[in-house]
């Protein structure tokens, strides 16, 4: 995929630098008179014929920018002027999580991918719920999903507490939920796994859902890491509970050999199509899955649609290619009338 100048300039600068430096430009020119019409008029698809509804929500496209990408939420004005469908925000904790110390993202050149050991930083729930709930005529419409995470310093014992926090917190300010069954890329710690540790995270979640006037889907983000047995056993539970779907895959650390961290790109690409390709298969595609991770083209991105992924949601992709992927990819899967299945 061809890289404007800006992209090359950005790529003079580590990854995690260029990176703020992008969103840093977004936010001034969302600031200047007439800026969040340019960027409209640059960016945002200028097509309406894949508007949907997945799991009871309207979508404008299926294309969103995934966690880790505005961890914070601080900048949901800017993006929805882009256009994307849906921003998934975090990962959330309930304290504010500094991260590792950097630098903590780098590029793989020669594979098109990045090596991410950020350790999951972000201001912690707090500060994300106060930039949520500050809706404007921009955010009104954007779908916008919150990624819970855990701190690196939590014990196995307080994991449910801190999670079923967040998710009651930002309840009545999000559109839906993912609960990320990945480990931490700074800390290797408790990563559940079993039948037992999945339902005792996200059964505390149904049962506070069940009290609530409004429905807020609730969907888990699974590993590329994860072995067959315990992609069936993710599966079984989005069959047999009240899961509304799944979002496949985070970074990979198997990718990752000897070096800490988790491989985000297009080294990631062919298993993130195998895993969606699996669940949507063992699910008779009858559930909302997120395709992410490894999405680095717009031939990507229709290849995960056409995997099962009822939504796609891009970071590696729009931090090495830029923001114009979302209309290149629109204007492509529009022209070939590509619909999902879910």
């Amino acid at each position: 995929m061809r890289r404007s100048l800006f992209q090359h300039i950005l790529r003079i600068f580590p990854a995690e630098v260029a990176h703020n430096i992008r969103l840093g430009m977004l936010r001034f020119v969302g600031a200047l008179p007439l800026g969040k019409w340019y960027l409209r008029r640059t960016l945002a698809p200028r097509t309406n014929s894949l508007e949907r509804e997945v799991m009871g929500i309207h979508f404008q496209n299926p294309i969103g920018i995934a966690a880790g990408f505005d961890p914070n939420g601080d900048h949901l004005t800017e993006l929805a002027s882009t256009g994307f469908g849906f921003v998934e925000i975090g990962s959330v904790t309930p304290r504010p999580q500094p991260g590792t110390p950097r630098p903590r993202l780098s590029r793989i050149r020669k594979r098109n991918s990045l090596l991410n050991n950020s350790g999951a930083p972000n201001l912690g729930l707090e500060y994300v719920m106060r930039n949520v709930r500050r809706r404007n005529k921009f955010t009104r419409n954007l779908v916008i999903g919150c990624n819970i995470g855990k701190l690196t310093t939590t014990p196995p014992k307080n994991i449910v507490k801190e999670y079923l926090r967040v998710f009651r917190n930002m309840y009545q300010y999000v559109d839906f939920f993912v609960v990320n069954l990945s480990c931490n890329t700074a800390a290797k710690q408790f990563v559940p796994r079993t039948r037992e540790e999945i339902l005792s995270l996200i059964e505390p979640m149904f049962e506070f859902r069940r009290g609530q006037l409004d429905y807020r889907p609730i969907l888990v983000k699974i590993s590329p890491d994860m072995t067959q047995e315990e992609l069936d056993i993710v599966v079984s539970i989005l069959i047999e509970t009240p899961l509304d779907g799944i979002e496949a895959v985070s970074g990979s650390t198997a990718l990752a050999n000897e070096e800490r961290g988790a491989v985000c790109g297009a080294m990631l690409t062919e298993r993130a199509l195998e895993v969606v390709r699996y669940v949507a298969q063992r699910s008779d595609y009858n559930y909302p899955i997120i395709g992410s991770g490894g999405m680095m083209t717009p031939e990507d991105i229709e290849r995960m649609f056409e995997a099962g992924a009822s939504l796609v949601a891009l970071s590696s992709g729009v931090r090495e290619n830029g923001l114009k992927l979302l209309r290149r990819t629109t204007k492509r899967i529009a022209s070939k009338n590509l619909t999902t299945r879910r």
